[in-house]
């Protein structure tokens, strides 16, 4: 990853604009000459080359712009991505310490969001201090008021961190539709094979009956297909190069006898693992040469009807799987607290969650399933697995070992999720609960997923949880109560 951009601003030039000027802009329009004097006096004119960057977000908000001419961009950062909120070109629009008004709480003011120049820009500047200094001044009625919306607005914040676990959800959503689509698609997919393939295999039925072909020998063809078709399912798994030099086998059998589409039909015959000894048996069975290719077809018809309805059986049956962790994971059918065996709700979290796991993470399982049953809230704990497996794997940045154990702890049942990433550094370890504390870049992480966790296992459940960690071996350990807590 490249180093932090740095911020070279050519020096701002007091005095560039008259109180004239500043009254152009819609801003200041309706201020006195006595307060437009003041501003171009305290403020200072500022030039920014085509892409240059201008403010950072999370950086301390030290002055405030307003744009005379070019074109910028505002940007956030949400999770790894810049996402470009504003792009604007309007003369007179502001940003920067726009709350600079406020009075020193000990809270910081940084900028919200970082300002990029797409073109050569030039900015009419004033400090946050100016700027905090003359809103309180000239607007005190106003400040009141917005002072009054800031704090509500910082209220509500404890609440929004209550409700980090629907945000949690909704990723989790996204990610089981993901999961949903896959199978769903591929069912859809076989449905219309399936329905071409059994109107084909009508209308070579209709030839079979329509050919001279006595009652008795349509009745062999039928049970032969039957035994085909029966021997194909319990045929063995084959390798792709078996199955390849299979093709090519039936393929030629099919070309000596001009068998048409005999190469388009060789895959399917493979594929159910049929080899040229059964159909050079169905040959001598048939004992009529003038209907091997009809009767080649229409077996291969049924074989691949047999193919596509597996193929259909195992799609739906994927969707109900997951439909079932989904169901498991929020227990919505379900009463809040209950005994619970813990290993149920660890699976459907790993389920919910396989899409972020991936394939370069191998999951290790090590249960002891004679644990009993614990007193829980369900949906609760699944929030809590959640946010430990997705912090393990986010350790080990996609590829390492994910190790989820269950044991026995004198008179309580421990979980431990472990992963083979880099570790927690003992300085960091002391403080990964506490809240707003992440080491995540800005954007992917709020610093709430443990806290969170640390409130649901100890105060919701009497438990505690910890963290061990060395490179290479992490642990966050929860230890759950067997019985239920005592009645305070």
């Amino acid at each position: 990853m490249s180093d932090v951009e740095e911020i070279r601003l050519e020096p701002c030039e007091p005095g560039m604009l008259t109180p004239a000027d500043l009254r152009t802009l819609f801003l200041f329009e309706k201020l006195t000459d006595e307060q437009l004097g003041w501003l171009a006096t305290h403020g200072c004119t500022m030039r920014v080359p085509a892409g240059g960057l201008v403010v950072r977000e999370g950086d301390p908000a030290e002055a405030f712009f307003v744009l005379l001419s070019g074109t910028i961009a505002l940007t956030r950062r949400v999770g790894g991505d810049e996402v470009t909120t504003i792009r604007t070109e309007q003369r007179g629009v502001y940003m920067g310490a726009t709350q600079a008004y406020l009075r020193d709480d000990g809270v910081p003011r940084n900028y919200m969001a970082s300002m990029r120049a797409l073109s050569d820009s030039e900015f009419f500047m004033v400090s946050a201090a100016d700027f905090g200094w003359l809103m309180r001044e000239w607007f005190p009625m106003a400040i009141h008021l917005l002072e009054g919306l800031a704090l509500g607005m910082r209220s509500s914040q404890a609440a929004i961190g209550e409700r980090q676990r629907l945000a949690a959800l909704g990723a989790l959503s996204a990610g089981l539709m993901h999961e949903l689509n896959n199978p769903a698609a591929a069912a859809a997919r076989a449905t219309s094979a399936l329905r071409q393939r059994v109107a084909a295999m009508r209308m070579k039925l209709g030839k079979l009956a329509a050919g001279k072909v006595a009652p008795d020998r349509l009745t062999a063809l039928l049970e032969l297909q039957e035994e085909v078709i029966e021997r194909a399912a319990k045929s063995p798994t084959l390798t792709a190069m078996q199955t390849a030099d299979l093709e090519d086998a039936l393929g030629e059998w099919m070309d000596e006898r001009n068998i048409t589409g005999g190469w388009d039909v060789a895959p399917v015959f493979a594929q159910g693992g049929i080899d040229t000894a059964c159909l050079t048996e169905l040959e001598s069975r048939l004992a009529s040469p003038e209907l091997l290719d009809q009767a080649i077809h229409w077996i291969g018809y049924a074989l691949e009807t047999e193919q596509l309805m597996g193929d259909i059986e195992d799609a739906t049956g994927r969707v109900s799987s997951l439909v079932h962790s989904a169901k498991q994971y929020s227990h919505l059918d379900r009463a809040a607290h209950q005994w619970i065996d813990v290993h149920i709700g660890l699976e459907s979290t790993l389920v919910m969650l396989a899409h972020k796991i991936g394939d370069g993470v191998e999951v290790v399982k090590e249960y002891d399933r004679e644990l009993p049953q614990i007193p829980a809230h369900p949906a609760e704990l699944n929030q809590v697995w959640t946010n430990l497996i997705d912090n393990a794997v986010q350790a080990m940045a996609g590829s390492g070992t994910l190790t989820i154990r269950t044991f026995r702890e004198d008179d309580r049942l421990v979980v431990s999720v472990g992963d083979t990433g880099p570790g927690v550094p003992p300085e960091i370890r002391k403080r990964v609960f506490e809240p707003f504390f992440t080491t995540k870049p800005v954007g992917e992480g709020t610093g709430l997923g443990l806290d969170i966790s640390y409130r649901i296992v100890v105060n919701g459940h009497g438990g505690d949880i910890s963290v061990e960690s060395r490179p290479g071996d992490t642990r966050f350990l929860v230890r759950l109560p067997f019985a239920e807590p005592a009645s305070s």
